[in-house]
């Protein structure tokens, strides 16, 4: 999954103005722990005060330091596998104490197994005759298994600061966030010191029937903090959430970080894990329980490692699961990642999931300690079984957003939090608050968000973007261009955007006014959309390049190969409709006049019979369709980016040309179908697949046909072909797909090297076939328009003949961790003059 700017910035400004730790504290103990069996130092002991979330542990020699500012009196010493130690302390006095641990009366059976030589692990082993028996009664250890199954779950999502250098907060920049400071955890998880600076709480009520399938997500209340206007918080949370996509290990496999993981218990699983039987214990109902250890058999791959407890019962139930992430994974930013989960007995006598946490240590380095350390826990109570609710219960209904679910009050959470915040979690809200009222971080939130978004804000309107206010092409030589839009704090029905641009060589000004206005009483970024836009256009275009793809007139973008002084001047007066649904079904609808001038070496327009068109002028109305399930949005400043999963998302565009309808000059009819879908192929990566097809209707010169999508920067475009010069193909019938294959490292981590650089492997292939019929074809009508031609009168336009037009990439991406360069060449239509048969292309992708 992409990360776009918005979230970079978020993360670099938090850490630029919170830390952990504060100098000066007046209680301070100082001390040794080892072991009283042996007197040996013992490493990693929690120690905390009583009645705080201070907390340290101790270094490899057993030494520990531990101060506050406030009076606790008691110390707490804990380690696994011995006794807690409680320990009185003097208050507002440095001293030492040494703790001698005695061992916990109740161990674990040891078993020692001496050999000569390590046994070939095979297949024919106890421990896989029982994996083999979990697999076999998977389906029916799930919650689907039953008719009707309804639950409550509480999903808690938290990111902190962890382990920040203590010179931070002595920093004269950063005395003023003091209480920021204090509220660090250093309990919860033993060697880290958390600073939380993110919360989200939801609690739902979900309702499942098995025939005909359904699930319903009943969202009871939700909460969050704010980071105020200057960030997306709702989408830096649906990034997150991404991450930290619910694991189900029922399931063949999980997405993590971006990553499709099989589960240790998949169909296919004994193929890639090797299993072990650890030990045997009892539960207090006096069931028996088999600890089951597992490794990867190749540690390169995305792949679990942990333990697995299964019940003896005769259902081969999961009781409890600990999965890591393999560290040689090849994944970035990510120290470790782990996800425990515990099931419950229910009264139906199955084991249901009842929690599941998951926790990732992110940073830049192994060798640095801080970073940010991020916690998704979830908690399932109440579960009803085969207890039949009325069809309405179970069907997914498209309502608005509830402002009451958004703002319950503490009272609800305290009487209906299926968890427990501690109490560093519990000061986050008002932390924050605090935080985002503060003028100083206003301030810096503002500037990264220029830097970074490339917006400048000023409450009721913003400028920008940044990327587009200089660039430069052989039409319009230097081109300055400056524009903005309202903001929500203008209106949130009603948003204004324009900008003006200038080009010194043409000497003609382009400009774009637009009015949108909310049907549904929220910002027209967010899901969903529900608006009506009316706007007027008058700008240069590149004939065939649609700008959903690229910003034209973005800096990076003006750098082109080869000739590219075919433009069209474009007149776009538009009235479009959106209307987007919680299923994630949408339609729009259309109605647009277009004028346009050709430009450059493109101008004039001219026949076969030689007869001169200096614009064309159309009217078209359109309506588009679009389902998307399950689709989700990393929603920035600039545009919403959709989170791609392994759902498909289809698309089916009819637009109609209506002539003598405001100026229209012809009759025509377009229709064009796209599917786009994310194949995991474990393990080897994943593959992105576009499938196109697309027909015109009637008789048209060719700047109404398929004008391919060509590309002639430096850059690498996914949907672009990259070799293919602009206007080189034309066509009014097409079919096309792309594959673009990520392998995520599965070859270069076999290379000591290339697995030390985390370098991975990217492949591609683009096939388009098409055709033109003889209706829309020059030389056989001469009233079309010539196709264009170079200053010798050789032909620079094409119609794709019975070959298809062919390009493929061999790439390595996470170069220093966010750069692509591929390889690329073209394999068909090599005698066209101007073309590029190879070319090396970047592009710039920030991924785990």
């Amino acid at each position: 999954m992409n990360l776009k700017p918005p979230a970079n910035y978020f993360i670099l400004l938090v850490f630029l103005f919170t830390t952990t730790t504060l100098f000066g504290q007046n209680t301070v103990v100082n001390g040794v722990i080892t072991d009283a069996t042996n007197k040996q130092p013992l490493p990693f002991v929690s120690v905390s005060f009583i009645g705080s979330t201070i907390g340290v542990t101790t270094n490899n020699q057993g030494v520990y330091t531990i101060r506050s500012v406030k009076p606790y009196t008691q110390l707490k010493v804990s380690y696994l596998g011995f006794k807690d130690a409680v320990l009185t302390v003097a208050p507002g006095k440095e001293q030492v104490i040494n703790v001698r641990m005695a061992p916990s009366s109740k161990q674990l059976n040891e078993v020692v197994v001496k050999t000569a030589k390590r046994a070939k692990y095979v297949n024919d082993n106890p421990a896989v005759e029982l994996i083999r028996k979990v697999i076999a009664n998977r389906e029916k250890n799930r919650p689907e298994a039953y008719d009707y199954v309804e639950y409550k779950e509480y999903d808690k999502m938290q990111f902190s600061l962890s382990n920040l250098s203590d010179k931070v907060s002595e920093k004269k920049l950063f005395r003023k966030y003091k209480f920021m400071f204090d509220n660090k955890d250093s309990v919860t998880y033993p060697g880290k010191t958390l600073l939380p600076i993110y919360l989200k709480e939801r609690l739902s009520q979900i309702y499942y029937r098995k025939h005909p399938e359904a699930t319903r997500n009943v969202i009871l209340g939700e909460k969050s903090v704010d980071f105020g206007p200057g960030f997306d918080t709702e989408g830096i949370g649906q990034y997150f959430k991404h991450l930290y996509a619910k694991v189900d290990i029922y399931d063949n496999s999980s997405l993590l970080l971006g990553r499709e993981f099989l589960s240790p218990i998949a169909n296919g699983a004994p193929g890639s894990y090797k299993y072990f039987i650890t030990d045997t214990l009892m539960m207090d109902n006096g069931e028996k329980l088999v600890q089951l250890s597992f490794t990867p058999r190749n540690t390169n791959d995305i792949l679990f490692e942990g333990d697995i407890y299964i019940t003896l019962d005769g259902n081969y139930a999961v009781e409890k699961a600990s999965l890591n992430i393999n560290k040689n994974i090849n994944v970035n930013f990510v120290r470790s990642m782990h996800v425990d989960q515990s099931f419950a007995l229910s009264k139906d006598g199955r084991y249901h999931l009842s929690r599941s946490n998951t926790f990732a240590d992110f940073g830049f380095s192994a060798k640095r300690k801080a970073g940010l350390f991020g916690v998704r826990t979830l908690t399932l109570r109440n579960f009803e079984i085969n207890k039949p609710r009325p069809d309405t219960a179970y069907i997914a209904r498209p309502e608005l957003e509830d402002e009451e679910v958004k703002n319950r009050p503490e009272s609800f959470w305290a009487q209906n939090r299926l968890d427990t915040l501690s109490t560093a979690e519990a000061k986050v809200y008002t932390n924050i608050d605090s935080l985002v009222h503060m003028p100083s971080f206003r301030r810096t939130a503002n500037l990264v968000n220029l830097l970074f978004a490339g917006f400048k804000n000023f409450g009721k309107f913003e400028i920008g973007p940044a990327s587009t206010f200089y660039s430069f092409n052989p039409v319009e030589g230097l081109r300055l261009r400056v524009g903005g839009r309202t903001t929500a704090d203008f209106s949130k029905r009603y948003f204004l955007e324009a900008y003006g641009a200038y080009g010194f060589k043409d000497e003609r000004w382009k400009y774009f006014l637009a009015g949108t206005y909310s049907l549904n009483n929220k910002s027209i970024y967010r899901f969903p959309q529900h608006y009506i836009r009316a706007s007027f256009q008058r700008e240069t275009k590149i004939p065939g390049q649609e700008l959903q793809f690229i910003q034209e007139d973005n800096i990076l973008l003006s750098f082109k190969r080869g000739r590219n002084d075919k433009y069209l001047y474009n007149d776009n007066y538009r009235l479009d409709y959106v209307s987007e649904f919680e299923n994630h079904f949408s339609y729009k609808l259309g109605l647009k006049k277009t004028t346009q001038t050709p430009t450059g070496t493109l101008y004039p327009f001219i026949s076969t019979q030689n007869n001169i068109f200096n614009h064309l002028t159309t009217t078209e109305a359109s309506v588009g369709l679009r389902y998307a399930p399950h689709e989700q949005y990393y929603q920035g400043k600039l545009f919403r980016t959709p989170i791609i999963n392994q759902y498909p998302i289809l698309t089916l565009d009819f637009t109609t040309g209506l002539k003598n309808v405001l100026g229209g000059e012809y009759n025509y009819s377009n229709l064009s179908a796209r599917i786009d879908k994310r194949f995991y192929v474990a393990p080897f990566g994943f593959s992105d697949l576009t499938a196109e097809a697309g027909k015109i209707f009637g008789q048209v010169p060719y700047p109404l046909l398929n004008i391919h999508r060509a590309n002639q920067t430096y850059a690498y475009v996914i949907d672009s072909y990259n070799l293919m010069n602009f206007l080189e193909f034309v066509s009014d019938k097409s079919v096309s797909f792309n594959i673009d294959q990520h392998f995520g490292g599965y070859f270069f981590n076999k290379v000591p090297l290339l697995k030390k650089l985390k370098w991975r492997e990217t492949a591609s292939v683009k096939v388009l076939y098409g055709g033109l019929t003889e209706r829309n074809n020059p030389s056989i009508h001469p009233n079309l328009y010539q196709f264009p031609v170079d200053e010798n009168g050789a032909p620079i336009t094409y119609a794709l003949g019975n070959t298809a037009y062919v390009e493929g990439s061999v790439g390595i991406e996470n170069i220093f961790k966010f750069i692509r360069v591929d390889f690329v060449k073209r394999f068909t239509y090599l005698d066209h003059p101007g073309i590029a048969d190879w070319g090396i292309r970047t592009k710039i992708k920030f991924d785990f």
